[in-house]
């Protein structure tokens, strides 16, 4: 007899976490297939140490086919889902269509940039959700401080060393902290360059990381503080321009650069697929089955997942919840085919961890509050814990790093003008059929 399909799309956190456990307890009672855009899975958290050329971008794309034993990659972007006759369209790299059965499938197509109406930001702003957005950023970088080396104009250089991150939030505030250290070491090899390289860090919150603890957060405004990092909290972009960004608060910087961190929405996948939503997001029960469709389970950032810990509530868009949610989900679909129980979703914070570059980091361990050295200890890790594969490899570059100095050279593989902010958050045209 033929073995049932399970249909998995999206390889994130939720995705691959669904797929690898599911390889573990259902491999021989069903056919596992993961439909993704890439054949790797990106490891976001770090996005921000390659945009500083600490870890080489091949060390955070964890292939999948490698790392998943009995799962069929399939290469593809889903376009078409019809949850009447089960089956998924999607499109392949190369143009051509195609198509998956199911017998269960799990949407965990995640997020993208979450855009707002502020005239100028889709024309000017990059975002930093992917791993072309991470290596033109680092180009970028760069290459500004090169031309505000060679620039005549004091009023040109200054503009060209100076950038600016909206968003204080998890992202953003990484960005800013390892943005300041990379240019300053760019800048120290650069004698004919008399300024020093300015980041600006803006968000309409009270404070950097509001979403975290506050002393997590009093942590990460001591050591961007420390490094000179203008962090304007109440501020934000009211205009972008190709030659700099007029902000709320009335002034106007001259900038070649801004860098758009103001948080994720879901994917536009979710939005036409004809289903029930919440925020844009899937709803579930707590189980992460779709309402009315047994067979269908979302997860991660994609899903509006009750949060049993707060009645009423659903649960935020984080790793921690999405790499959760996906092995229940592979442990809830097991158990449809007689393996174990279905159970509910229910979370333990376990903490949280900020890396700020250099020997600086936050986190809070069991609700343990550190800063300095143990903190990043803590947060190395953290990492190399939650890292699928590639462990030895980013371990060599951090030490690497410690060792010796960055190699910093534009290597003029992601060109601007194909990273723009729009093309992050795709329109995706699927037409689901209930």
């Amino acid at each position: 007899m033929t073995k049932p399909r399970v249909v998995i799309v999206g390889a994130g956190f939720a995705g691959y976490h669904a797929a690898k456990t599911l390889s573990r307890l259902a491999k021989d009672r069903a056919e596992i297939v993961l439909l993704n855009a890439t054949d790797y899975f990106l490891y976001l958290p770090l996005l921000p140490e390659v945009s500083a050329g600490v870890v080489e971008p091949t060390r955070i794309s964890v292939p999948l086919s490698g790392t998943l034993p009995g799962v069929r990659v399939v290469v593809g972007e889903a376009d078409h889902v019809d949850l009447q006759n089960r089956w998924v369209g999607f499109t392949q790299p190369e143009g051509d269509h195609n198509r998956l059965a199911y017998d269960r499938l799990v949407l965990a197509v995640g997020s993208v940039n979450k855009l707002l109406p502020i005239p100028g930001v889709t024309e000017y702003a990059h975002g930093f959700r992917s791993l072309p957005e991470a290596l033109f950023l680092h180009d970028h970088v760069v290459r500004q401080i090169e031309l505000a080396e060679q620039a005549e104009d004091p009023d040109e250089q200054r503009a060209r060393a100076t950038f600016v991150v909206v968003g204080a939030g998890y992202t953003g505030t990484e960005v800013a902290a390892h943005g300041q250290l990379f240019t300053d070491a760019l800048a120290a090899q650069r004698r004919r360059l008399k300024i020093r390289p300015r980041w600006m860090l803006l968000d309409l919150a009270p404070r950097a990381l509001p979403e975290l603890d506050k002393r997590m957060s009093d942590t990460a405004h001591k050591v961007l503080d420390r490094r000179g990092v203008d962090v304007r909290m109440g501020t934000s972009v009211a205009v972008a321009t190709a030659d700099g960004v007029k902000l709320t608060d009335g002034d106007y910087i001259p900038t070649c650069t801004l860098v758009w961190c103001v948080g994720v929405r879901p994917d536009p996948f979710v939005s036409q697929l004809g289903l029930r939503t919440e925020r844009g997001r899937l709803v579930t029960d707590e189980f992460l089955n779709v309402p009315g469709f047994p067979e269908v389970y979302a997860c991660g950032d994609a899903a509006a997942v009750p949060d049993l810990t707060r009645p009423g509530q659903i649960c935020t868009m984080t790793a921690q919840h999405a790499q959760r949610q996906g092995k229940l989900v592979a442990h809830n679909i097991a158990a449809s085919y007689g393996q174990g129980r279905r159970k509910p979703y229910k979370h333990h914070d376990l903490g949280w961890v900020v890396d700020l570059g250099g020997k600086d980091a936050a986190a809070n361990p069991l609700k343990v509050p550190l800063a300095g050295l143990p903190a990043k200890a803590v947060t190395r890790g953290y990492h190399l814990l939650a890292m699928p594969g590639n462990r030895a490899r980013v371990s060599a570059d951090w030490v690497l790093d410690a060792a010796l100095s960055r190699p910093a050279v534009q290597l003029g593989l992601v060109p601007a003008n194909t990273v723009p902010l729009e093309s992050s958050s795709p329109e995706i045209p699927v037409h689901a059929t209930p």
